[in-house]
């Protein structure tokens, strides 16, 4: 290793070190991420963004001004005015999670609804273990105002900072093939929605679905384009326990094991750590509750940290992006990967990891988020990826395959990762590595056609536009191959442009989803041109520029679209063929 390789680790090392100290020490504060919509003039004059400070087009969204409802009657009222004036709306959550322009209605002119103060629980039915929650209450609020009743929502995204509002939009769900499966929507027995009406019925009309109703399907994954759903009535079950050990294997079977595991453990995911030839199998069922433990689900990765750390620890991240070495950079990564929480977090009585099974209840184990929940401590510590700081800056990609083509995926995977290890753990997130977690078939127009694993992945992403990021081309190589040679769907809250391009044409009953559209909102007020791309009704969701391969905005056909300036041209993949990725002058 050159003085330059071993400098560039040392500072590495340090860091990691004191990042874990940091973690253990849990600090008491944390403060809370930043209201995503800022107004120059009261509530007239305002952006609107994400959790992240930047949408993937890096542009910034203007709207005329911003209302809060706190009632259903409020937000009746709001609907109506905006569409007496034929204005474009659209909905903000408290925290707005989603990294592409769901919350942006288009232009200047638009208004923005905000659901933060539409946080409250309507009712708790017992008896029939039903819940009803306003559309703004936080999933942390709602699974403990269930457990508070003695009920428990069999599964959850593993953020429990989404709203419900926003997790029913975008489909996210947790890990499950059981029962109902993973995902949050297959719970939902009910919801109102509040819809543009005609003149005679005062601009703006309510709707009650039922579990029965035929328009169920279309709004329980939406994309907020049929309207503001103010309520949603879940069906939950009694609280349990479940049990969670996470099982540490070499990858040789890997291929084999992805269609079964999910099978074999009702809460199953997979984690593959491509760096190290090894795949973390969670292991993760319910029990009794007569089973003693009263376990704590924390992620590491959802906790607060000091933000001098954060920054530092970008700067060096930075360094090592732009000037370092493959060497470097995976020998950090793998310094950072040997000092973190045991467990990725999880403790066996919310204190402290003293071995497996980790045995708690539904609430406790499903999600986490704690750097949302701290008091305000002035910036001292915050989530890790806080706009206001200069901490981590990261792209997330999520996309589901078929089970019945997981394994070929895997297998293809596997391939592109022996041609060269070190581009793997220099172009991803080492931390974790890429977490699978097994979707159910849903009957939702949006939702998954069929059982398919869905593969999340976190990687750099520079706050200089058009600027590559070290093997950039291993993780296009991957989302193209997943989304084209395997048919695969994009996260609809997640990913960069180009994921979306045709995606609507491979949801079989998408035609019956714009059908209902039509009939809630046949003036589109609900829509912007960035849905419209991505639902396949006017235009394309790729952005043709300079660098807008690097940017994720498209996918290149030609250098310009990569960087050609900096050693970037485009180029077809080492194992899909058919993938044109910006791969650097050295990879070649």
């Amino acid at each position: 290793m050159s003085q330059r390789d071993q400098a560039q680790t040392r500072a590495m090392k340090s860091l990691a070190a004191v990042l874990l100290v940091a973690i253990l020490l849990q600090l008491a504060g944390c403060s809370p991420p930043p209201d995503p919509v800022t107004c120059t003039d009261g509530t007239s004059n305002c952006t609107v963004t994400n959790t992240y400070g930047s949408f993937t087009d890096r542009t910034i969204c203007h709207a005329a001004n911003v209302v809060y409802p706190s009632t259903e009657q409020e937000l009746i009222a709001a609907v109506a005015a905006a569409a007496l004036a034929k204005r474009k709306m659209k909905v903000a959550t408290k925290h707005s999670h989603s990294g592409p322009k769901l919350a942006c209605p288009g232009g200047s002119e638009g208004t923005i609804i905000s659901t933060t103060r539409l946080n409250r629980t309507v009712s708790i039915d017992a008896e029939r273990q039903f819940i009803t929650v306003e559309s703004g209450m936080v999933l942390q609020d709602l699974i403990q105002a269930a457990a508070a009743a003695g009920l428990s929502l069999p599964h959850s995204p593993y953020w429990y900072g989404l709203t419900v509002g926003r997790l029913l939009a975008t489909g996210a769900h947790g890990s499950g093939l059981w029962g109902n499966g993973g995902a949050v929507h297959e719970y939902v027995v009910g919801l109102r929605i509040v819809t543009p009406a005609p003149a005679c019925d005062g601009f703006a009309m309510v709707r009650e679905l039922g579990a029965d109703h035929q328009d169920l399907d279309a709004a329980k994954v939406s994309l907020g384009v049929l309207g503001v759903v103010s309520q949603v009535t879940l069906a939950l079950q009694p609280l349990f326990k479940r049990s969670v050990t996470f099982v540490e294997r070499n990858e040789s079977d890997f291929t084999a094991r992805v269609p079964e595991w999910g099978r074999l453990h009702e809460f199953a995911d997979m984690i593959w750590q491509p760096q190290h030839n090894k795949v973390i199998y969670r292991q993760d069922d319910r029990v009794d509750v007569s089973t003693p433990g009263d376990g704590l689900g924390e992620l590491f990765l959802f906790r607060s940290v000091p933000t001098a750390l954060l920054v530092s620890g970008r700067a060096i991240e930075e360094q090592l992006q732009e000037n370092g070495t493959d060497i470097a950079r995976c020998a950090a990564e793998e310094e950072g990967a040997t000092r973190q929480l045991p467990a990725f977090g999880f403790t066996n009585d919310g204190v402290s990891f003293t071995g497996y099974p980790i045995v708690g209840y539904q609430h406790r184990i499903q999600a986490s988020g704690s750097c949302i929940d701290g008091p305000e401590d002035a910036l001292l510590s915050s989530c890790a990826w806080d706009p206001r700081i200069r901490g981590s800056f990261m792209y997330n990609s999520g996309f589901s395959v078929a089970l019945s083509k997981a394994p070929a995926f895997i297998a293809d995977m596997l391939k592109l990762r022996d041609l060269n290890p070190d581009a793997f753990c220099a172009a991803l997130d080492g931390r974790v590595g890429l977490v699978l977690r097994y979707v159910k078939a849903s009957s939702a127009y949006l939702g998954k056609h069929e059982d398919s694993i869905d593969v999340d992945i976190l990687f750099y992403r520079s706050r200089t536009d058009g600027m590559p990021h070290a093997h950039a081309d291993v993780v296009d190589e991957i989302e193209q191959m997943a989304l084209g040679k395997y048919g695969g769907l994009p996260h609809w809250g997640k990913n960069r442009n180009f994921a979306f391009d045709g995606a609507i044409a491979r949801y079989p009953k998408a035609d019956k989803f714009l059908k209902v559209k039509s009939r809630y909102d046949p003036d589109g007020l609900f829509s912007s041109e960035w849905t419209d791309q991505v639902l396949g009704i006017n235009g394309t969701p790729n952005i043709i520029k300079n660098h807008c391969a690097i940017e994720g905005l498209c996918v290149c056909f030609n250098d310009s679209h990569c960087a050609p300036e900096q050693g970037y041209f485009c180029r077809p993949g080492k194992v899909y063929k058919k993938a044109k990725v910006c791969s650097s002058e050295q990879d070649y």
